[in-house]
């Protein structure tokens, strides 16, 4: 989420009530950053001091909210000039926006022409594990391919729910991009024989909105848990550290069964594609997540919680990314 407004100010001010996230035993999250972009550059950031806190166990998959009070944060300095100015907002906490101030008069920024891309994903496409809202490997991607993001990453939920098509479906786009599996395999959500027809009905139903406009299906980046495994994957209570790390519960004998790997995601997700386009379908696209990050990736940028890239990683998947786009989706850079 951003902010985006035309202003000759050099400084900007936000009263917010922010609301971070611990789970039962570990420290509160960092702050997130609120990033101001001028002309393509973060030219300044800041965070929110005071904070709510929503604490999850993972063991019994039960949560609490203390509410917050309002802090301020404050951007700048600034440069001078009249400029359109982005405030990024951090993707890792809540963020109730309560007042804006600036030394300068603000109003509306210049009109968008870049092509609008609507991306949807999980953790990974929300940004877990970045430092940064532009650091996110969507916004990564997005500003190195000229693109005005609408990112619905979906942290933990990217699980193929109508209401989610619908959204995409009603959303204007001149791209869109669907990164699917991962969390299918965090829940253990469907088999061999549901996967497919939900994957076939969530794009039903995106098409309906969009028939001739650019889709890549991308399936997920390397996870060595479950490659050749299901879920569920599992929050590991006891582990070492702040942040906690990831098992399946899941064993190699059940994919016989009609369980998930991602192994077999991939599978199915590239035949859905494949027979679609086969059907007329030629603006539907798919790309291998491996490509984005796959094994060398892991070598070279390990994730430390065994689930999400760092901000190595998503540096990475977001450069390649935007540079396979423009062949995937006939964008022109």
């Amino acid at each position: 989420m951003r902010l985006v407004l035309r202003t000759s100010a050099t400084v900007l001010e936000l009263d917010v009530r922010a609301t971070r996230t611990r789970f039962t035993g570990r420290p509160v999250a960092d702050a997130g950053r609120y990033e101001a972009v001028v002309d393509g550059a973060v030219v300044a950031s800041g965070t929110a001091e005071a904070h709510g806190v929503v604490e999850l166990d993972p063991v019994t998959g039960l949560g609490s909210r203390r509410p917050g009070p309002v802090a301020t944060v404050r951007l700048g300095p600034l440069p001078t000039g009249e400029k359109d100015v982005e405030v990024w907002l951090p993707y890792g906490e809540i963020t109730v926006l309560v007042a804006l101030r600036a030394d300068a008069p603000v109003a509306a920024a210049s009109e968008q022409t870049h092509p609008r891309w609507v991306h949807h994903g999980s953790s990974i496409s929300h940004g877990a594990s970045a430092t940064a809202p532009t650091g996110t490997w969507p916004v990564v991607a997005a500003r190195a391919a000229g693109l005005d993001l609408v990112n619905l990453g979906l942290s933990g939920n990217a699980l193929l729910d109508p209401f989610t098509a619908r959204a995409i479906r009603d959303q204007p786009a001149d791209v869109i991009t669907l990164k699917l599996g991962i969390n299918v395999a965090n829940h253990d959500g469907f088999r061999r024989r549901t996967f497919a027809p939900a994957v076939d009905g969530f794009l039903d139903t995106v098409r309906e909105g969009h028939p001739d406009t650019p889709v890549v299906v991308i399936s997920p980046i390397l996870c060595p848990m479950v490659e050749d495994r299901p879920g569920p994957t599992l929050i590991e209570p006891d582990s070492p550290g702040d942040a906690p790390s990831f098992r399946t519960a899941g064993r190699p004998e059940e994919v016989a069964e009609g369980k998930l790997s991602l192994a077999v995601m991939r599978e199915v997700l590239a035949a859905v594609v494949a027979r679609r386009r086969a059907a007329g379908d030629e603006a539907l696209t798919y790309l291998d997540g491996r490509e984005l990050f796959g094994e060398a990736e892991w070598d070279r940028m390990p994730m430390p919680d065994l689930l999400h890239p760092h901000d190595a990683g998503h540096r990475h998947m977001g450069e390649r990314f935007a540079a396979l786009l423009p062949g995937l989706a006939g964008l022109r850079r």
